[in-house]
């Protein structure tokens, strides 16, 4: 009777097993939604979430949906790409094949009066429908748009985007007016780091030589690496504390002393510059590299 009592409680646990692995699958949107949006306290997570330990310290980057606000991530104006709600649907597709994005916001006369976003799929299977006697017009496939203040948390934002079940919001300031966009990936990507997609180049280099005497290179190019590859010594300079800084980004920040713009040259002091080609409010993404040769061409 042992033994068959034995396995029957072997069998129904097994059973139950089968049982809960048919339930919803694991959505860590939504469980960090949930942390956030009901308290502060990251201590409330229950221990069967099956998530890493999320004190914001050391390197778990889930505590800057605790510290960082929608100003820390969110992209510039002046970056955002945008339609506006007059756009053919030559000039829509276009927009979509030449930027890559999936969602694009729709504004009337300027990026100041929002309407919505479009998103590529709606696009398509509207030019697709067969219907071509109705002229097309993006405001019949337009969704709507979160509007939010830049001192919104990441926490409330996620928790946000996760119950509108929408991937994109503007940060609209004191004025009314917008003054930048955030997306769900932006989130993320302060928990995961950087999320590269299907259309990133896998195995692509961190910089690339442009023309003579003038590199392209990302925030993470190793100085060591390009130095050795080169043969260019970047900080062999006795203001530059080589032994604080490994990344061009690193580089970039010590000779600026801050976190330089979009379109900012900074100075090397072997005479050498360093053009911002790409950066957000919290970090430089590319720059370039010309040389004093270079420099004189240009």
């Amino acid at each position: 009777m042992g033994e068959t009592d034995g396995s029957s409680s072997a069998a129904h646990s097994a059973q139950l097993k089968k049982e809960n692995s048919k339930q919803k699958p694991f959505n860590i949107l939504a469980r960090l939604a949930r942390l956030f949006s009901s308290s502060n306290r990251v201590e409330q997570l229950d221990i069967n979430e099956n998530l890493v330990d999320l004190e914001p310290h050391n390197n778990n980057e889930v505590g800057n949906l605790l510290r960082l606000s929608i100003e820390d991530v969110s992209i510039p104006k002046a970056d955002i790409v945008a339609v506006h709600d007059k756009i053919t649907k030559d000039e829509l597709f276009d927009t979509f094949k030449n930027t890559a994005l999936t969602r694009l916001p729709v504004y009337e006369n300027t990026l100041d009066s929002p309407l919505g976003f479009v998103h590529f799929k709606d696009f398509i299977l509207k030019s697709n429908s067969g219907d071509d006697a109705v002229p097309f017009l993006v405001k019949n496939i337009l969704r709507t748009l979160l509007f939010v203040p830049p001192s919104m948390s990441l926490g409330v934002l996620l928790a946000k985007m996760q119950a509108e079940r929408t991937h994109m919001a503007l940060v609209i300031d004191e004025y009314g007016g917008v003054d930048g966009l955030v997306t769900i990936e932006d989130l993320i990507e302060q928990v995961v780091g950087d999320i590269e997609d299907e259309h990133d180049e896998a195995n692509q280099k961190d910089w690339l030589l442009e023309k003579p005497g003038q590199y392209l290179a990302t925030a993470k190019t190793s100085l060591r690496e390009f130095e050795e590859e080169t043969g260019l010594y970047l900080t062999n300079e006795a203001s530059i504390d080589a032994e604080e800084i490994d990344t061009f980004g690193g580089l970039v920040f010590m000779l600026a002393g801050r976190v330089p713009v979009r379109g900012e040259i900074v100075p090397h002091p072997h005479g050498m510059e360093f053009e911002i080609v790409e950066a957000d409010p919290r970090r430089v993404k590319k720059r370039r590299l010309r040389l004093p040769d270079a420099i004189k061409a240009a």
